[in-house]
């Protein structure tokens, strides 16, 4: 039996047993935040009772107050998926969701917060019939405090309706189709719940969310804290350990302008060759030492910077080998089936040569970033920025919103070395658009500043810190030419028309999409693509991949690129994977080719000429 089949039955089994299931026999049961984990949590995935609502009546038929709907779902995958047990994938406007939520009765003077790793589109949360809290959001979390909703030791009524409008270009949406049908690199719609739902239990002056910046040249790591309520007569400790080695400890008032400074002597750096991570323990206890909130989490010592026309990681020029990843599952479509299976996306990227991703318009879940983490892999931090009309004034503000969320949820992890929110946004106009991105590049900067911002992956730039252009082109000479850059010349650009862009101001130049070569079985090219004409031999395709290397190899303004694609996914079949991730080559011989170029950059060259 393979792994789809053997999840398939366990949805059906869920789907059987309802409610009254083991926490470790309920899908998705790790902890959905590994950077920020507490003890006392709650796991609400399994069986849900669900109905969808075509019409947007539920709210007059008094829906909120539901005790059950007809249908049975499985959370956290969305009805489009097998996964769910519903698979119906036609548009679905408004659905509805209901289960029991029982509140242990050791929480009784705990704050209780009810947590949702992603829910799209527009959630509208109650509990035994009363509105508790609203979250608009395509991939980003949110956490409603329901306390005064809920009673310890007692049962209650969770209802949640969602509405999805993926068509009016107000909300992201990224690659989820906006026809009846995937088409072209449009794939299998998501509604609603497709991330963990979970309850904890916080003390009322518990650690609400840190900032932990490393700063390796000084040898210190940085603590920022926030909590949900400050006291001077609390204390934070924060310790630093290297497996049970304490190398670090500090304690300080328990306020939100406490600013706590950790030594971290001769460090040992995170890199995607040497993936080393420092537990850190963050421990809030009252003026008698009793502990009021104790959270684990970890740390990587890296840095990075850009200077000189370089991506620099630890202050030595590095060259990224991504790979375009869209974080689709054949059968959990944007949800993975397991968090093993995130774990060997990672590793499989890794086995043909890459040393990271661009994490492709999707935002994709905290447990990919701690595997990211914990095997040394770098990551584009990107937006589901497709479906959004960018020259609408309510659409980018929305747009705006969620991304602060998302820039916040991930900036502690050392694997994201860069945020780029946009993709391919062809159908820019001046006006609105320049003003979003302007805005849009200060405003991630002012909550991150550690990191490079690429505004718009495949130009349409209007200010970025990374120059980012998309070419498909197979030719060896056409490449070289395309993006070797002339004095007195501007470089390759998708946009070039658009006056109101910004110009090319020597930021590390990458191609950050190409290859994307199809590899398709005769029987399948109906209705399947890739890149360019169908190619016939194996032999052939190794050979047209080596020539697209050594041809950006030859380009010494490149820093970097990403190769379409690491997996199939649906018609678009230009992987190096299969969709259901079996391996397509030779992997040895993948990897040789695309490790032609090294990671790190002995000898830069000095990229000052382009003027």
């Amino acid at each position: 039996m393979n792994y789809i089949t053997k999840l398939l039955t366990t949805a059906t089994l869920l789907l059987s047993l309802g409610s009254n299931v083991k926490a470790a026999d309920l899908p998705r049961s790790e902890y959905p935040r590994p950077q920020f984990e507490r003890a006392e949590w709650v796991n609400l995935n399994g069986t849900w009772t669900y109905s969808f609502d075509f019409g947007q009546t539920g709210t007059e038929k008094g829906w909120a107050n539901s005790n059950g709907f007809d249908g049975k779902i499985v959370v956290p995958f969305c009805p489009e998926s097998s996964l769910s047990g519903v698979q119906y994938t036609d548009f679905i406007p408004c659905l509805w969701y209901q289960r029991s939520i029982d509140v242990p009765a050791a929480w009784a003077d705990k704050n209780i917060l009810l947590n949702f790793g992603a829910v799209d589109y527009e959630a509208t949360i109650y509990i035994n019939g009363t509105r508790v809290g609203k979250h608009y959001g395509t991939g980003s979390s949110f956490s409603l405090d329901i306390t005064k909703f809920v009673k310890a030791g007692e049962r209650a009524n969770l209802v949640v309706s969602v509405k999805d409008n993926l068509r009016d270009g107000k909300q992201p949406g990224g690659k989820q189709s906006t026809a009846l049908r995937s088409a072209g690199c449009n794939y299998t719609r998501v509604t609603g719940i497709w991330q963990t739902v979970w309850m904890e239990a916080v003390s009322p002056q518990a650690l609400k969310q840190v900032f932990a910046t490393p700063d390796i040249d000084q040898q210190q790591l940085v603590i920022r804290p926030e909590f949900y309520e400050e006291s001077n007569d609390n204390t934070l400790t924060v310790q630093v350990l290297d497996g049970k080695k304490v190398v670090s400890s500090r304690t300080a008032p328990a306020t939100n302008n406490t600013v706590i400074v950790l030594p971290v002597k001769n460090p040992k750096l995170w890199t995607p060759e040497t993936p080393n991570l420092y537990d850190v323990t963050y421990t809030v206890r009252d003026a008698k030492g009793n502990v009021l909130d104790e959270v684990k989490s970890y740390a990587g010592m890296r840095k990075i910077h850009l200077a000189g026309g370089y991506f620099y990681l630890n202050n030595k020029p590095y060259f990224q080998r991504l790979v375009l990843d869209q974080g689709y599952y054949p059968d959990g479509i944007w949800t993975a089936p397991t968090d093993e299976a995130l774990r060997r996306d990672i590793e499989m990227s890794k086995e043909v040569g890459f040393n990271g991703a661009r994490l492709h318009q999707k935002v994709f879940e905290e447990r990919y970033f701690y595997w990211a983490d914990k095997l040394g892999y770098i990551c584009w931090g990107e937006q589901a920025s497709w479906c959004l009309d960018v020259n609408n004034e309510e659409a980018v503000r929305n747009f705006l919103t969620e991304w602060a969320d998302e820039v916040v949820r991930d900036r502690n992890h050392p694997c994201i070395v860069t945020w780029t929110p946009l993709n391919e946004t062809w159908g820019a106009r001046d006006g609105v658009y320049v003003r979003f991105v302007t805005d849009l590049y200060n405003l991630t900067k002012a909550i991150d500043p550690t990191r490079p911002i690429n505004d718009a992956s495949g130009d349409s730039h209007v200010k970025t810190d990374i120059w980012t252009v998309h070419d498909y082109s197979r030719e060896y000479d056409r490449l070289v030419e395309n993006h070797t850059i002339k004095a007195g010349v501007e470089p390759y650009r998708n946009m070039r028309d658009r006056k109101y862009l910004a110009k090319y101001e020597g930021q590390p130049y990458m191609l950050d999409e190409f290859g994307g070569l199809p590899w398709i079985p005769k029987e399948e090219r109906a209705n399947s693509w890739g890149y360019g004409a169908n190619i016939d031999s194996i032999e052939d395709f190794y050979s047209i991949l080596e020539k697209e290397i050594d041809a950006i190899k030859a380009c010494k303004h490149i820093t970097g690129f990403c190769y379409t694609q690491i997996t199939d996914v649906e018609q678009e079949k230009n992987g190096i994977y299969f969709y259901d991730r079996r391996p397509k080559f030779d992997n040895a011989r993948i990897k040789a080719i695309f490790e032609k170029i090294p990671s790190v950059i002995e000898d830069p060259q000095d990229l000052s000429g382009w003027k």
